[in-house]
C-alpha cells in the first residue's frame, strides 16, 4: 500500500536491526513485542521479519506507553482501545457526511 496523507504505509521494508535502531528498542525487544501480539511485521519468503512505517509508529508508541510506566499488557489494551476510536471516529465521518 502506498504512503498516504492519511497515515504511514505499510509496505514492509525494514530489517529488524534497521527498526531497532528507528524506534531506539532492542532487537531482542522487538522480537518479544511480536511474541506477545503487539506488533506483527510482515516475513519474507525466507522468514525474516520486514517492518513497516506503520509497524515503527506502532513500536514508537509501544516505547513511548512503557515510559509512562504502562507495562505490556496494559499496553496492548491501549493499542486495542486506540485501534477501535480511530474505528469509531471512521464511521462517526462516514455516517456525517
Amino acid at each position: 500500500m502506498p504512503q498516504t496523507p492519511a497515515g504511514p504505509s505499510a509496505h514492509p521494508v525494514y530489517a529488524i536491526s534497521v527498526a531497532a535502531e528507528l524506534t531506539g528498542s532492542g532487537v531482542q525487544s522487538l522480537r518479544l513485542y511480536e511474541q506477545i501480539g503487539l506488533v506483527e511485521p510482515a516475513r519474507t519468503p525466507g522468514g525474516t521479519r520486514r517492518y513497516s512505517d506503520a509497524d515503527i509508529e506502532r513500536v514508537e508508541r509501544i516505547v513511548e506507553l512503557l515510559g509512562d510506566g504502562i507495562n505490556l499488557a496494559g499496553i496492548g489494551r491501549v493499542l486495542e482501545l486506540e485501534a477501535e476510536n480511530a474505528q469509531l471516529r471512521a464511521r462517526l465521518a462516514d455516517v456525517n457526511r
